[in-house]
Parts: C-alpha cells; structure tokens; sequence
C-alpha cells in the first residue's frame, strides 16, 4: 500500500485492522495478507474522506526555530502555527483549526540556522513522497558564501563529494551572483549543504531553501504559513 501511494506503512496496519481496505474489492482484516502485483487495492469510502481532511501546511521557517523536537532554548517550527499567523492572501478554503495540528509533523528538516521553505503535513502519502528513501523530489536553496571557490571545487561540488562515508548523489550547484550559490538536491543528509562547502573550502553564512518539487517559497512572508492546496503537486 505504501509503495502504491496509498498511505503510509503505520497508517497502513490501522486502515487494514479496521477493515477499510479492498483487494479486488474483498475487505481484508488481517496484517501481513500477500498480496500479488496484478491485484487492486482500494480504500473504503471512510477512508478516503480520512485522508481527505488531512492537512499540509507550508511554512516560511526563520532562523532560530528547529524543524521537529524543540531542544533546550528554542522552539520547534510548528510553534508558528496559529491563526494569527496564517498568511492572509492563502487561498485554501479551510478555516484553521487546531485539530490541523495533530499529528503535523515536518516533511523533511531545516536546520535551525536556515531559513525558507518547511512542508509540515498530517498525510503519510506525502511524507513518503517527500523523505522517503526512494524519493527523486528535488529541493532548491540560496547559500550565501565566504571564501575562494575554484572551477574544481565547484565541479566538485556538482558531483563527487562523500560524507559519512557515501558518495553523495548528483547535485546541480552554480553561481547566482558573486557571493551566493544556488545548490538543488535530491537528497538531505543532515547539513549537507554546509559540510560540502566546509570540503571545498566555503564557510556558509546564509542558507535559505526556495524550492521543493514544484511547490516554491514565493511571497511567503517570514514566520507565516499557507496551506498546500487540493490541486498543487510536489
């Protein structure tokens, strides 16, 4: 189910224990059923209008805020959730709610001295299409530099670098203007972009994310948030 996009893995042995799943409209009951290629599976109605109610919320992350568990001194991002912080030109029909905040978790982390776009969402199919360990979605950043960047250190930078012992994938790296790169990843080490700079020589002193898949930072005012609406698409 989780790799059909169906739901996540954990949400997965929920739906099946309660008997909203179908296989080739049968209901199954019972965790660990095989199941073979060629077979259909469905949700129950229930299920659907579940996943339907379900919340994704982009937020513009400032530095000083972690991305999931709140360590000693600072606070985590979803802490800038309210209604008084929603941005007032978000064109999702929904009135917030605080039951929005149950179960929001972040899809994917900014470290706490980066800034920019944080996807934080209560639906499992997105979560996976984000951080799972399959996903090609690609993530686009602004880093303002200091130091001297060869041709090599960014050919380098682009591809050929490994860190915690692993060749990192691919990356697309290039100059924006005299002191800022643009970095676009398909991966998320923990802080990757600013220990591939450290390799090449480069100190980091801004990092702001613009871009994940197709959905972009935009206009987003610092601190506020908007949600994903029905019809975009990572």
């Amino acid at each position: 189910m989780s790799e059909r996009g169906l739901c996540s893995r954990r949400e997965a042995d929920a739906l099946i224990e309660r008997g909203l799943v179908l296989v080739d409209g049968e209901r199954v009951t019972l965790l660990g059923t095989k199941v073979d290629p060629g077979q259909i599976i469905t949700l129950d109605k229930r299920a659907e209008k579940q996943q339907a109610q379900r919340v994704t919320i982009l937020l513009h992350k400032p530095v000083g805020y972690v991305s999931a568990q709140p360590e000693k001194g600072y606070q985590a991002a979803v802490t800038l959730i309210g209604k008084d912080s929603r941005y007032r030109e978000d064109r999702a029909p929904q009135a917030y709610s605080a039951e929005h905040l149950h179960g929001l978790a972040p899809a994917g982390r900014l470290d706490i001295d980066s800034t920019g776009l944080l996807v934080l969402t209560q639906d499992g199919r997105i979560a996976k299409q984000l951080i799972g360990a399959d996903s090609g979605i690609e993530k686009e950043y602004l880093v303002r530099v200091e130091g001297r960047l060869s041709e090599a250190g960014l050919a380098k930078l682009n591809h050929g670098l490994s860190l915690d012992g692993e060749a990192l994938k691919p990356a697309k790296v290039s100059w924006q203007n005299q002191d800022q790169l643009r970095f676009i990843l398909k991966e998320g080490k923990k802080r990757q972009i600013r220990r591939m700079c450290e390799l090449v020589g480069l100190k980091v002193v801004g990092l702001k994310r613009i871009r994940i898949g197709k959905i972009k930072l935009g206009d987003l005012p610092l601190g506020q948030w908007r949600y994903l609406l029905e019809g975009e698409r990572f």
